[in-house]
């Protein structure tokens, strides 16, 4: 990928697209939980989709080939995290305004998981 193709990659993205500001306000409303366990299960599944995301975009083709299965069933588990997480919010009856704001997109759910990673590291140092 060119220099241009990927500023244009990194700029992408409409109106719901996830960005920092989304991303930090719907991790603070996972954060705020008293589902430690689940939500620290949430965090987890989204940084190993976030690593292999990563993976994959540095790898060639023929080896994105190989790697395709185990992404998607990464990205799944991820999506299921979350909404484990809004269903177990919800039954405690804890405030998930969150859930609305990430809503359904796999893409952007997606998107939401590589930022956890971000967010997580930035925490960490």
């Amino acid at each position: 990928m060119s220099g241009r193709e990927n500023r244009s990659a990194l700029n992408a993205g409409g109106e719901g697209a996830v960005n920092w500001e989304k991303a930090t306000g719907i991790a603070y409303g996972i954060g705020k939980s008293r589902l430690c366990e689940r939500r620290l299960d949430l965090f987890r599944k989204g940084v190993e989709y976030a690593r292999i995301r990563v993976e994959w975009q540095l790898s060639a083709p023929e080896e994105r080939l190989g790697m395709d299965e185990r992404r998607r069933a990464l990205h799944n588990a991820f999506i299921e995290a979350c909404e484990s997480m809004a269903m177990d919010m919800r039954e405690e009856g804890e405030e998930l305004s969150w859930k609305s704001e990430l809503g359904c997109d796999r893409k952007e759910i997606g998107d939401f998981a590589c930022y956890i990673h971000l967010i997580l590291g930035l925490v960490a140092r």
